[in-house]
């Protein structure tokens, strides 16, 4: 049985999304190039990459210019907010307290960081 395709970014998408977040929009040939520093792919895996992206509705692309220009669906911060969904979901049944509390626990989180939580919790307190 052929498994679903998922709206969710892989990995090389991601790199790909931060690219054309960081630039606004690029040809594909700015895409590969970018991409080359980061993973070496050739360019018409950068294409394939971009056309699956498409479908997936990721990308959008602008063909009444040429070349053509792609620019990413959602804006970075959507694009995060859906995934760190799909997370609580999937790994830690629905909860974003267990969220938190394992990535704090993890001991990763600077003092500026720590600070930034506090002040939030503080916020939403009312303080």
């Amino acid at each position: 049985m052929a498994r679903a395709v998922s709206s969710q970014p892989t990995e090389v998408e991601l790199q790909i999304l931060r690219i054309l977040w960081e630039s606004g929009g690029s040809t594909a040939r700015e895409v590969h190039n970018g991409l080359t520093e980061i993973k070496g792919t050739t360019y018409s895996t950068t294409v394939k990459m971009l056309s699956v992206m498409l479908e997936k509705g990721l990308v959008k692309r602008d063909e009444t210019v040429t070349p053509q220009v792609y620019r990413a669906a959602m804006s970075q911060k959507v694009t995060q907010k859906r995934m760190l969904g799909d997370l609580i979901e999937k790994v830690y049944n629905g909860s974003a307290m267990s969220l938190v509390l394992q990535a704090l626990s993890s001991g990763k989180a600077s003092a500026d960081e720590l600070a930034e939580v506090r002040r939030i919790v503080d916020e939403l307190e009312g303080k």
